[in-house]
C-alpha cells in the first residue's frame, strides 16, 4: 500500500542506487517483496539503510545478462518498508513505492553496485492523490478470468482494503507478465494508462494473444 512517507519532489534525491532485476518492478502505488542474497547488493541494501532507503528498481533491457547489463533508462524508486535479516546472511525487504525517474547517468560510485543520476520531473504527478475512471469490480472481474486460464492464484485478502491506485499497482507487480509488459507498466504515464494496460494484457493473455509492440512501450 501507500508508503506513508511520501515526499514532496523537492525532497527526493538527485541520484540513486540501482537495482536491475528481471521481471521484478515496483509502482507508485503498489509493495514488492525482495530477497537479496548477493554481496554488492546486500552492501547496497546496509548503506541505504543508513541512508534515506531509496533505493532505483529497473529492469535489463530484454532480460540482458552480461555486465554491465544495459538497462531500460525508466524505473521507479522504492522505500525500504520493512527488512529482515535471516541466519544464513540475507535480508528480506519490502519496498514501497513513491515515484517513477528516468536515469539521466550513470555515475562513479566507490561502491560496487550501480549509482545513477536521475529525474523525476516526468512522473511528480506519481506523489499525488489520484483517482481512475475505470470500474473496480471490472477489473477484478478480468484478473480472475486471466488466473483461472493461467491457472495462478493469489491471496485476495491481502487486497481487499487497497484503495483503487494501490490495488492497480499491486496488481501490476504480482501479476507474472513478461518483463517487456511489465515495463510497459512501469512507463504508462498516468495510473489511468497503467490501469487500462493492466486489463488489457490481461484480457489479450486470457485469450491467448501476444499484445503488439503499441501496448507494451
Amino acid at each position: 500500500m501507500r508508503s506513508p512517507f511520501t515526499p514532496h519532489i523537492s525532497e527526493l534525491p538527485n541520484a540513486l542506487p540501482l537495482f536491475p532485476l528481471n521481471g521484478a518492478v515496483v509502482l507508485p502505488h503498489g509493495q514488492l517483496p525482495l530477497n537479496i542474497f548477493e554481496e554488492r547488493y546486500l552492501h547496497m541494501i546496509s548503506d541505504t539503510l543508513a541512508g534515506n532507503r531509496l533505493i532505483g528498481m529497473i529492469q535489463p533491457i530484454d532480460g540482458a545478462k552480461d555486465e554491465p547489463v544495459d538497462v531500460y533508462r525508466t524505473g521507479c524508486a522504492g522505500r525500504i518498508a520493512s527488512f529482515t535479516e535471516t541466519r544464513d546472511g540475507r535480508i528480506q525487504i519490502v519496498l514501497s513505492g513513491i515515484c517513477r525517474f528516468d536515469i539521466k547517468r550513470e555515475v562513479q560510485d566507490t561502491n560496487d553496485y550501480r549509482y545513477a543520476e536521475v529525474s523525476w520531473e516526468r512522473f511528480a504527478h506519481d506523489l499525488d492523490d489520484l483517482e481512475i475512471n475505470y470500474g473496480r469490480d471490472s477489473l477484478l472481474a478480468i484478473v480472475r478470468t486471466y488466473l483461472e486460464i493461467q491457472s495462478l492464484t493469489i491471496e485476495w485478502k491481502l487486497l481487499e482494503n487497497l484503495e483503487f491506485p494501490e490495488l492497480v499497482d499491486m496488481l501490476g507487480s504480482i501479476l507474472p507478465f513478461v518483463p517487456r509488459e511489465k515495463q510497459g507498466l512501469v512507463e504508462s504515464l498516468t495510473i489511468q494508462d497503467r490501469c487500462e494496460l493492466l486489463a488489457a494484457l490481461c484480457e489479450f493473455a486470457a485469450q491467448g494473444v501476444t499484445p503488439g509492440e503499441d501496448l507494451t512501450h
